[in-house]
């Protein structure tokens, strides 16, 4: 009677932990022998990993590794570091029956008899895909604000500094300023309606026209396909387009009554390298010289756009023209570290 309490007790112990082991979905628990062949397959395994328990029991345990770990004994590590640490610990990428790869934490441990001697190993991991993802992002967002930061303060730093030095006096450079400045924040305002992805040429160009209350005006005019630019071609083309108007305003075509912007761009295919072209024109104002030196709108305008592509200006009598033969893929670049490679 005792005999049969005991073995009840027994199996009775065994159910119990077996409907721990299978209820554990969130761990894949595999117990491999001594020549690491699959002895135990809970469901969170067949869940994580793929196989079914009856496809892999008798499989090498190696299967759910790398190529270029099963080629550098990684398993057999973990097994000798479980054996003399007490666990190996496993961070790394793993296999699943489809091929496709997640990545795992857990760790490795000796399976011993009640004697203790070494009977086995079982390794328990959890799929930590989304946690690295969701850290890998961290990190790349971490990475582009550095990048978009220094590049803020470098043109902040550029605007203040020749603003002043171009000024006839400190209202002059206060204003200068503070218009450059709101320029700049209002296409950050576009790009973060837009997740920071990018924006569309025809966006910045109408913000720049309703910045400068000339949204209704017969004397401001745009046309073009949709064309995407990333953030550092936005917010480029929104501090030289407030340059253009504000130099129009103030000696250009905007000075007179008669006179307009007619603002055009394409994109082109030429040996298989999309181009945009993009063209400033001024018609109908007063008659144009070429400036006897550049000041800081005119070096912003330059430098800015040379990035992309190729600039000229053109001082004609009949109206100051710019144009950009800019290459769409740079254009385009989501993040400034893309840019500068």
């Amino acid at each position: 009677m005792i005999i049969k309490l005991f073995s009840n007790s027994s199996r009775s112990r065994e159910r119990f932990l077996e409907a721990i082991l299978q209820s554990a979905i969130e761990y894949a628990i595999i117990s491999t022998d001594l020549d690491g062949l699959v002895t135990t397959w809970n469901e969170g395994a067949h869940r994580i990993l793929g196989w079914d328990a009856d496809e892999i029991v008798g499989q090498p345990a190696a299967v759910i590794f790398t190529e270029e770990d099963r080629q550098a004994g990684i398993l057999q590590r973990e097994m000798t570091a479980a054996l003399t640490e007490g666990h190996g610990n496993d961070e790394r990428w793993h296999v699943r029956k489809d091929g496709s790869l997640f990545w795992a934490s857990g760790q490795m441990m000796a399976l011993t008899s009640d004697d203790g001697e070494v009977e086995g190993f079982v390794k328990i991991l959890r799929d930590r895909t989304e946690q690295r993802e969701n850290e890998e992002r961290q990190r790349m967002l971490m990475h582009e604000l550095s990048h978009r930061m220094k590049n803020t303060l470098t043109v902040i730093q550029a605007i203040t500094s020749q603003s002043f030095r171009n000024a006839a006096s400190m209202e002059d450079a206060e204003h200068s300023i503070t218009a450059r400045i709101n320029a700049y924040s209002k296409a950050h305002d576009i790009l973060l309606q837009q997740n920071w992805l990018a924006t569309s040429m025809a966006t910045i160009v109408e913000a720049t026209a309703i910045n400068l209350g000339l949204e209704t005006s017969g004397r401001f005019k745009a046309s073009g396909p949709a064309v995407e630019l990333g953030p550092q071609a936005a917010l480029c083309f929104s501090l030289v387009l407030h340059e253009l108007v504000t130099n129009a305003s103030k000696y250009g075509a905007l000075s007179m009554d008669t006179g307009r912007v007619e603002i055009e761009w394409s994109v082109r295919d030429e040996a298989g390298d999309q181009r945009l072209h993009f063209t400033w024109q001024e018609v109908g104002g007063p008659a144009v010289a070429a400036p006897s030196k550049k000041g800081f709108g005119t070096r912003l305008v330059s430098s800015s756009l040379s990035a992309f592509g190729e600039v000229a200006l053109d001082y004609a009598p009949t109206g100051f023209v710019l144009k950009l033969d800019a290459s769409f893929q740079k254009l385009q670049y989501k993040n400034y570290s893309d840019a500068e490679e």
